[in-house]
């Protein structure tokens, strides 16, 4: 897997949306957002993303409406202080930039669901986002990351997190609580040893591309797995559940008993015309 960000479709221009869905473009020059646009204040969403930005001022602020933010791609060095007093804010993206740590005033943002932070400079896993326990999916690929913190299970809404392209030499332990996760992304660290997966019951997606492993790691019949050797587990997995589909289908009907002549304890009783009428609620009835 690997990938991610958004659109970027807001190179060197600020593309804003207001309540009404309806889409405005303003030039980025030298790196300076238009001030016309902060005078918006029931703006919904703003592209920012690789408009060559090392700051954003702090009229970012007033727009308290805000719910979709991209930063993505710019030469931020930190999280801008403005940035963590949008009470609305849900998507976020931060990918590309210079970053590496989260001020503790990012646990602010309570009503984030999806941030993206791949491709900066994080070595430590960011302690503000243990305070967000409503926080949906975390991208956080192509980092520097070598542990996840122990009170990761905190975090109980997450459903999807991203770690490929980061220092991991062991499978992380802590990530066996994490038993609501859906999709899990570890390609591309240096993990040699995954343990058993199955207990991770909600777990549908599991990628594990380019670590050294000798053979895919064992997970529940659900999951899909990417990676060396996948396509062959799956397909043997495949066979496997069709041929105990088989089985309990055979087993099935040899449950069902042969029909007897009426009069020896059938469920059967003669009709008017010679014939069988089933019992309601019998294997026969029609």
């Amino acid at each position: 897997m690997g990938s991610g960000g958004s659109s970027g479709r807001g190179a060197r221009a600020a593309v804003a949306e207001g309540p009404d869905g309806a889409e405005q473009r303003l030039p980025v020059r030298a790196g300076r957002v238009p001030a016309a646009l902060w005078a918006q204040r029931e703006l919904r969403k703003l592209y920012l993303s690789g408009a060559g930005l090392r700051d954003v001022p702090a009229e970012l602020a007033a727009l308290r409406h805000l719910r979709t933010l991209a930063l993505d791609g710019n030469e931020l060095m930190e999280v801008p202080e403005a940035l963590c007093r949008l009470p609305r804010l849900a998507h976020l993206y931060l990918g590309r930039n210079g970053l590496q740590g989260l001020p503790p005033a990012f646990a602010r943002l309570q009503s984030l669901r999806c941030l993206w932070l791949e491709g900066n400079f994080l070595a430590r896993f960011p302690r503000a986002l243990l305070r967000l326990p409503e926080l949906r999916s975390l991208q956080l690929g192509d980092n520097r990351l070598a542990r996840l913190p122990a009170a990761l299970p905190r975090m109980a809404g997450l459903r999807g997190l991203w770690l490929y392209g980061n220092r991991f030499e062991e499978f992380p332990p802590v990530l066996l609580r994490m038993g609501q996760l859906r999709v899990l992304d570890l390609d591309r660290n240096r993990i040699a040893r995954f343990p058993d997966l199955g207990g991770l019951a909600a777990l549908r997606l599991f990628s594990y591309d380019h670590n050294p492993v000798q053979r895919p790691p064992r997970v529940g019949d659900a999951v899909r797995l990417v990676g060396n050797g996948a396509q062959e587990f799956m397909e043997a997995r495949q066979e496997r559940l069709e041929s105990l589909q088989r089985q309990e289908e055979e087993e099935e009907e040899g449950t069902k008993a042969p029909p007897v002549a009426p009069g020896d304890g059938s469920p059967l009783l003669e009709d008017g015309e010679g014939g069988c009428a089933a019992l309601p609620g019998s294997p026969g009835e029609t």
